[in-house]
């Protein structure tokens, strides 16, 4: 996912970057799928029902400007969707979503099948 920062994600940044701000997410970092993708201001649709909750991704150090998740994230137990994408969302009290990003491929769950995101092969990148 790259370019895909919230307009939240973005400003908090900035903030950060020239010294208006100590704010960092509030951890664990969760990851989110979604049935329809959203953009800089708007969040995708979540999946709902089922098992499914978000799960927390851990990464390794950035690397090149990048990271990705250094563990297989899986979820049991889907509801019947289209998964198209991905969000990245924090813990705080009203949580604050930091990324965003469309699936190389739509995946089609059946109710009660897995899904699931390979150690690697979930990149966050600033360029």
């Amino acid at each position: 996912m790259a370019d895909n920062l919230s307009g939240t994600a973005e400003n908090r940044m900035l903030d950060w970057l020239f010294g208006n701000s100590t704010t960092a997410p509030v951890t664990p970092i969760k990851v989110a799928l979604v049935t329809a993708n959203g953009d800089d201001v708007t969040a995708g649709t979540e999946v709902t029902g089922g098992s499914y909750s978000r799960k927390t991704v851990t990464v390794a150090a950035a690397a090149s400007g990048a990271v990705s998740n250094s563990a297989d994230l899986v979820w049991s137990g889907m509801p019947a969707c289209t998964v198209v994408g991905v969000e990245i969302w924090d813990s705080a009290g009203t949580p604050v979503r930091w990324a965003y990003g469309a699936l190389t491929a739509s995946r089609v769950v059946a109710a009660g099948d897995d899904f699931k995101v390979p150690a690697g092969s979930l990149s966050l990148t600033l360029a």
